[in-house]
């Protein structure tokens, strides 16, 4: 039975606003077997722009193109001793989005002539929705893991992680699971790290997604290129499963290398990373010596403080908090 988009819409929010009910478990349940049983799954792509969508088949993220101006592994093949010397800070994108995430900070570094920056794109992401739509959580991980690995064998000596949103529970894993060798890693930034999201409805998606196939994010002028606008189901579903698998590790307990230090950037009205992620990661992540990690609360009600590019109103406290964190990571580095 075909079911036209408008009623998956429509009847996503009813599953929605039914899930905030004291019922909620029941009517989970019943409006989960409604969906499989009435609704078959609609593969057909979005209303995709192919000359401003970054979901089209022309526009790619340009670190693709030219790694050199983004990756410090690929800009300086053959490093000085002086070179290694610098430190160097690998900067992790969130889900949907770009390098140009860290631009800013790109820049602010540039300024500083302290560290040298690698903006890392993530595995699945900066190409088309059919990639993004393919592409596993460990897969968006593992070009952070590569780009450590490529300075490190290099032989740079202070190497540094930054994670906006999604690229925060990606650099937890990565430091719990052991995934690298952390002997020269010397401090993470964590910036609006989402371990539970705000928006609580994405637990549903398993059971409504097949209905509704992509969701459509609303775009600010800004933007365009270099966010996905329309987010597929089952790159959702592996947002959904990272926040499990990192809350069970932060539950388990975290313990970082006796080299590394951890300081998490939160906003306080967040509506993509609910502010108890912070809390969460206080808790169960902790230096070598047994010490509390450093959380700083932002008075900022956006998500991703650090990046102002591409919005489209930005208020004098906005550009405050931005340079506040940016100066905070750059004395600790």
């Amino acid at each position: 039975m075909q079911i036209n988009k408008a009623f998956y819409s429509v009847l996503y929010m009813f599953v929605v606003s039914i899930m905030s009910l004291k019922t909620k478990i029941f009517n989970y349940v019943l409006l989960t077997a409604i969906i499989m049983a009435s609704c078959s799954k609609d593969d057909a792509l979005p209303p995709i722009n192919n000359a401003i969508d970054l979901d089209g088949t022309l526009i790619n993220d340009s670190s693709l193109v030219f790694p050199e101006k983004f990756l410090q592994s690929a800009a300086n093949l053959n490093p000085s001793s002086l070179d290694l010397e610098i430190p160097v800070v690998i900067c992790a994108h969130g889900f949907s989005a770009t390098t140009f995430e860290w631009s800013e900070f790109r820049d602010f570094a540039k300024t500083q002539k302290k560290f040298f920056t690698s903006q890392v794109l993530l595995g699945s992401h900066g190409r088309d929705y059919a990639d993004f739509k393919a592409g596993t959580w460990q897969q968006w991980q593992q070009p952070i893991i590569d780009e450590y690995n490529k300075l490190r064998t290099l032989g740079y000596k202070k190497i540094y992680f930054a994670g906006s949103s999604t690229g925060c529970p990606l650099l937890i894993d990565i430091i719990k699971s052991n995934k690298i060798k952390p002997d020269v890693l010397k401090h993470i930034f964590l910036v609006d790290p989402v371990v539970v999201p705000s928006n609580k409805t994405m637990t549903l998606i398993s059971a409504v997604g097949p209905a509704l196939n992509y969701v459509e994010t609303t775009m600010e002028k800004g933007e365009d290129g270099f966010w996905y606008k329309y987010r597929p189901y089952q790159a959702i579903e592996q947002l959904n499963m990272l926040t499990q698998v990192i809350r069970k590790e932060l539950e388990s307990g975290i313990t970082l290398p006796s080299n590394v230090g951890l300081t998490v950037y939160k906003s306080k009205k967040d509506g993509t990373a609910d502010p108890i992620s912070a809390v969460l990661i206080k808790k169960g992540l902790k230096l070598g010596n047994g010490s509390d990690v450093e959380v700083i609360m932002i008075d900022s009600d956006i998500h991703v403080v650090t990046r102002l590019r591409g919005r489209n109103v930005i208020s004098d406290k906005d550009i405050e908090n931005q340079k506040f964190v940016f100066k905070n990571m750059g004395d600790k580095i």
